[in-house]
């Protein structure tokens, strides 16, 4: 196969969705702090299940399962760092796995979470956390799994839903310093300027455009965000650094804390206007199912 950076560089890709929801949707148990991370161990069959269901409907580029797989996580839950590391690994070949399964040629990108993903309290919503972690100490959190997960065979390190500038500024020096490509995605808001920022209210353009001379870094854009933002936010991301722009949104629907439900109507929306803002990797994030990704498919 050529390379996801080749592939991208002549037309769209379609990304997976959101694989917590599926494993969840399939009677799985993602609510401890490992989220999804944690069925690595306990029920690695079920992981490539979800995988197979996406690669299925058209997904071309599988996530795995790591997004809230670090070292400092595992630890907290009794799992030692060999261990740790084994399931990482593992979850680059499960990802591999779904593919093979559905009988589809694809690419599989690591999820490399934010620092707050492993707090576990929200605060990769926020990135609040940020003023109290300082660059240095980020880029010592991430680069033990960054080596781990581009050691296993990752086609790409996907570093999504980051909240702030912080976190791109420690992850950008450790991801030139590895051998495998690497996407940058920001959980992005419109402000009340209509403008896109980040979480903690930064520019998205200036915090993008720092990956601009990064080779390393093959697609910046924004994730698990509202979808009626995405045309805005590609539009702001191409402008940013002139790389290709990747875009995966959640469903469209809110979560009532209160009613402990998902409210409003399921829809990613006009994928067609993403494209024509300059997205050319596609898919979905939170409550974004097979279903939506063969809709975003069938659109291409």
């Amino acid at each position: 196969m050529t390379s996801l950076a080749e592939a991208l560089s002549r037309g769209t890709v379609v990304l997976d969705g959101g694989l917590s929801t599926e494993l969840e949707s399939r009677g799985c148990d993602v609510t401890s702090a490992l989220w999804s991370a944690r069925l690595l161990r306990d029920d690695p069959g079920a992981v490539v299940d979800a995988h197979a269901a996406f690669a299925a409907a058209g997904a071309q580029v599988l996530t795995t399962a790591s997004y809230q797989a670090t070292f400092p996580g595992f630890a907290a839950a009794g799992i030692a760092a060999d261990e740790g590391r084994e399931l990482m690994t593992r979850s680059v070949r499960l990802a591999r796995e779904g593919l093979a399964r559905a009988g589809r040629d694809g690419w599989v990108a690591a999820s490399v979470g934010p620092y707050g993903a492993f707090l576990a309290d929200g605060s990769e919503y926020t990135g609040g956390y940020v003023d109290d972690v300082t660059v240095a100490e980020l880029r010592a959190f991430h680069r033990p799994r960054l080596e781990v997960l581009a050691a296993a065979g990752a086609d790409v390190l996907a570093c999504e839903t980051l909240p702030a500038a912080a976190e791109v500024e420690a992850l950008l020096p450790e991801l030139a310093g590895l051998s495998v490509p690497a996407w940058i995605s920001l959980t992005a808001v419109a402000g009340p300027d209509g403008v896109p920022r980040t979480r903690r209210g930064e520019l998205l353009t200036d915090v993008l455009g720092t990956a601009r001379d990064v080779d390393a870094v093959i697609a910046v854009g924004v994730n698990c965000t509202d979808p009626a933002g995405i045309p805005t936010a590609a539009a702001a991301a191409a402008r940013a650094t002139g790389k290709p722009v990747v875009a995966y949104p959640n469903s469209g629907e809110r979560w009532d804390a209160t009613a402990r439900r998902w409210t409003g109507r399921p829809g990613v929306g006009d994928v067609g206007s993403w494209i024509a803002a300059g997205a050319r990797l596609v898919g979905g994030c939170c409550r974004v199912r097979p279903a939506d990704v063969a809709a975003i498919a069938a659109t291409l």
